[in-house]
């Protein structure tokens, strides 16, 4: 890490704190599906909400999640949601979500969080990450390249005209 981001740590998230995330999460899941996944509003609302609650049932108690403050200088800059998960015959970290406040975003807060999150992995013995990002989210997609992070799999749709 950088002196400017040296100070960034996770702390768990609080109760207090998990129903404005859960909410902030399933609107901001909802517009990437209906934005870059060519579907309706109604439909990525439900798909957003539905995905949340099969993933994330106990909140804070779910089995093998974990939430975490991002904080910089002791204050609270964003939010990162890590699980971990079988994949590919393996144990991984999955990263659900990862989010810098828009005000605190270009600092390298990002770049210290998935830092972060790669420490807690190893800690864990687990060697691998892996999460999944919005084809259209280009300055994520840019900072997980720059970390090593290879694409996997692309999915690519076309809106026609008519029907």
């Amino acid at each position: 890490m950088t002196d400017a981001t040296s100070a960034v740590r996770l702390r768990p998230m609080r109760p207090d704190e998990l129903p404005a995330f859960v909410e902030h999460s399933i609107v901001s899941y909802a517009l990437g599906i209906e934005t870059q996944g060519g579907q309706t509003a109604e439909f990525a609302r439900k798909k957003s909400e539905e995905d949340h609650a099969a993933i994330l049932p106990d909140g804070l108690d779910t089995p093998g999640h974990s939430l975490w403050i991002v904080e910089a200088g002791g204050e609270p800059v964003g939010f990162l949601w890590l699980a971990e998960r079988d994949s590919g015959g393996r144990r991984v970290i999955f990263i659900y979500d990862v989010e810098i406040d828009e005000a605190y975003r270009g600092k390298g807060y990002g770049r210290a969080a998935m830092e972060l999150a790669e420490e807690r992995a190893v800690a864990q013995g687990i060697g691998r990450i892996e999460l999944n990002v919005f084809g259209g989210n280009a300055v994520a997609r840019k900072l997980y390249v720059s970390l090593g992070y290879l694409e996997t799999s692309v999915q690519m749709g076309k809106d026609l005209e008519g029907p």
